[in-house]
């Protein structure tokens, strides 16, 4: 799998999740976006039929599963995701599997999971790359700002395509503890740099306009 897709799943992944977050919390200051998953399930070639075959049932799982995932049906598609042992298929299941913890409120078994694929080093960099980033988000309501950064902050640099999305967790763990200026300095930092998706940038400016007012106050 290419960095591209990934970050092109992630980012659409990050979506879907924050807003939903958002729009419960702040629905008066938010419009609501029509968000897509991209389902990441190509790349892998030059199988033998028998190999072929095991692929295009793990895919048909994986589908089931995530579909499930969208339906809300958390326990359903956790056991879809487990149940898929294609090797490639698997580590994309592994993270689904994780995503759907989260969605069920297993922060810290989503958590745990993430961090198991984070730290194989038999996985793509890229792949470890987003089960940390994956595991950042679904902590921001649990870990101070400090205790992310000391997680993430190697993404936060102007070569890391991941910069804008560690940042936007920052941010968000720093608007939920109250410390609007860092939240405000990284979100700027975010709707600044071209060099990241505009849907990142939209969401960043979406945040800061509910964080101004606040930051306004408190001088």
């Amino acid at each position: 799998m290419s960095d591209e897709s990934l970050f092109r799943e992630v980012d659409e992944e990050v979506r879907q999740d924050q807003f939903k977050k958002l729009w419960t919390k702040y629905g008066s200051y938010f419009t609501v976006l029509a968000v897509a998953v991209v389902l990441a399930v190509a790349g892998f070639k030059g199988w033998q039929y028998w190999q072929l075959t095991q692929s295009e049932t793990a895919a048909q799982i994986f589908a089931d599963g995530v579909q499930k995932l969208q339906d809300g049906k958390i326990a359903d598609a956790q056991g879809a995701f487990a149940a898929i042992n294609h090797s490639g298929y698997a580590k994309l299941a592994d993270l689904r599997r994780a995503a759907a913890l989260a969605a069920g409120g297993k922060t810290d078994e989503a958590v745990a999971l993430y961090d198991k694929i984070a730290n194989d080093q038999k996985n793509e960099q890229s792949l470890r790359d987003l089960a940390r980033l994956r595991a950042g988000y679904a902590l921001t309501d649990k870990l101070a700002p400090a205790e992310l950064i000391s997680r993430l902050g190697s993404f936060d640099n102007e070569t890391s395509p991941w910069r804008g999305l560690a940042r936007e967790i920052f941010a968000l763990a720093a608007y939920r503890t109250g410390d609007y200026t860092m939240a405000d300095r990284y979100l700027n930092a975010i709707i600044s740099d071209q060099g990241v998706s505009l849907e990142l940038r939209q969401r960043a400016q979406m945040l800061l306009e509910v964080i101004t007012p606040l930051l306004t106050a408190k001088k």
